[in-house]
């Protein structure tokens, strides 16, 4: 489980294929020494388990499901990515609950530049945008923001200047991929309610589910 509160930007060291998937080595500030075989670390917003560790540089192995699902397999050596180690319990929760389960692929729409933040409209895959609720939370490319506006498939985040320059949020473009997590809530609250086409929401029914008392 992660926050969505990016602790580096690392680099992409080398991407190479592996099976059916691709091992990727990656370049981090993160103190490696803190960090275990075994570990989960988020890359762009998707949970890889670290494999191989050197003094700067882990080595993580995605599958083929990850490959085919993220953004992950069009990353080149050189390009920046988003690193976040799991939480633990008991730190500050400073972002959303995420899991590291890469939901789909969006698409950068379009920017702006406004005074006091950097904003995004982005756009989700087909089915993915009833997830998605304005004020509610989304996790793009590892980083937790809040949706601010939504129209159909297309959402709009307003990316404070902190994050800015913490992250590469910035520098995306229209027409580059991002990798979206919807709140994990809405699709619990989803299967509750008996699938993609519940028959209606109401007080017994989220009773019934243990919502109340």
């Amino acid at each position: 489980m992660f926050t969505g509160l990016v602790e580096d930007v690392g680099v992409l060291v080398s991407s190479r294929p592996r099976g059916g998937g691709l091992e990727v080595a990656i370049r981090t500030k993160i103190p490696l020494k803190d960090v275990a075989l075994g570990d989960s670390i988020a890359v762009n917003g998707a949970c890889l388990t670290v494999d191989r560790l050197q003094s700067d540089t882990f080595t993580a192995v995605m599958g083929r499901e990850t490959v085919a699902h993220t953004s992950l397999g069009t990353l080149r050596p050189g390009q920046s990515v988003h690193l976040e180690r799991a939480a633990r319990l008991g730190q500050h929760l400073g972002g959303h609950l995420v899991q590291g389960h890469v939901d789909g692929v969006g698409r950068v729409v379009r920017t702006e530049d406004a005074d006091e933040s950097w904003i995004l409209w982005i756009e989700a895959p087909s089915g993915l945008s009833r997830y998605i609720a304005s004020k509610g939370s989304i996790c793009v490319d590892g980083v937790s923001l809040t949706v601010n506006a939504i129209e159909g498939d297309r959402f709009r985040v307003n990316i404070v200047p902190h994050t800015v320059r913490s992250t590469c949020l910035g520098n995306l473009r229209a027409g580059e991929s991002v990798n979206l997590e919807v709140d994990v809530i809405a699709k619990y609250v989803e299967r509750l309610m008996g699938g993609s086409n519940p028959p209606g929401l109401s007080l017994q029914t989220l009773l019934d589910n243990g919502f109340g008392s």
